[in-house]
């Protein structure tokens, strides 16, 4: 579903702080796959999504989507059949509009359009039962403006946003992470059940090794542009926070991962 090949990215180039982040990496996404990426601080993995979503250039090497290049790709073609979230939760969304602004704006996505309004009435009733389903009350506040959300409300308006037009890949990027440990569970979940039901190819950031080890079918870890461990199916399943402390300790002693005190339990 998603192919990288031989990817090249290096920071800094030609300078005394440069950084080669990834040399050749290469990797394969099945199609339905829920890949929640763990590693230490500076392992490249905010980068690869910013990456494969056309936020940042690659130095080489070529990304296939379902079979088609897109290396060459600006950032704004590939949102076309692509839905991202954000670590800050003022972003993804627009502060200034309004709840059903925004779920036009997203609901409109990739879509034709001309001189027509932008807000569909007829769209009401559909937002507000989508809104309902995340018990936060958000069904009764369609004409308020963003900016004055909770953060989690934010989050959970930007998650069903991005997944409204049915994308071929969901980037997570740590955004459960500046939310407090109550509404980061509702966001974690409401991810999961998401993703699931629709049956979107995702790929989950997160230092949070609970989250990394309850959902998803797919787990990897990275260090300095690499993907040291790679565990899928049954073996996720049966994976615990101690089995996954051992590869971090293991990986310690031989001088790969030294900061395992960033991550959350």
């Amino acid at each position: 579903m998603l192919r990288i090949e031989n990817l090249l990215k290096t920071f800094n180039k030609g300078t005394a702080n440069e950084n080669i982040l990834f040399n050749n990496l290469s990797f394969t996404i099945e199609d339905g796959d829920f890949i929640t990426i763990v590693g230490s601080n500076g392992a490249g993995k905010s980068t690869l999504l910013n990456i494969i979503s056309g936020c940042i250039e690659e130095d080489g090497g070529s990304i296939f989507l379902n079979g088609d290049d897109i290396s060459k790709l600006p950032e704004h073609k590939r949102t076309r059949f692509m839905g991202r979230v954000f670590q800050d939760p003022s972003l993804g969304t627009s502060p200034s509009m309004t709840i059903l602004e925004n779920l036009s704006i997203a609901q409109n996505k990739g879509k034709k359009f001309g001189l027509s309004k932008g807000v569909n009435g007829k769209d009401v009733e559909y937002f507000k039962e989508l809104l309902s389903k995340l018990n936060l009350g958000l069904e009764d506040k369609l004409y308020t403006k963003v900016g004055m959300l909770s953060g989690g409300q934010r989050q959970a308006l930007a998650l069903i946003m991005a997944a409204m037009s049915n994308p071929s890949l969901m980037l997570l990027d740590e955004h459960t992470a500046a939310l407090d440990p109550k509404t980061s569970e509702i966001i974690i979940e409401l991810s999961n059940e998401m993703v699931v039901d629709r049956k979107i190819t995702t790929l989950m950031v997160t230092h949070n090794l609970n989250h990394a080890i309850k959902i998803g079918n797919r787990l990897i870890m990275m260090h300095r542009g690499e993907i040291i461990l790679d565990i899928k199916g049954e073996e996720k399943k049966s994976l615990t926070i101690n089995k996954l402390l051992s590869y971090f300790d293991s990986a310690q002693s031989n001088e790969v991962i030294s900061d395992r005190t960033l991550f959350s339990f």
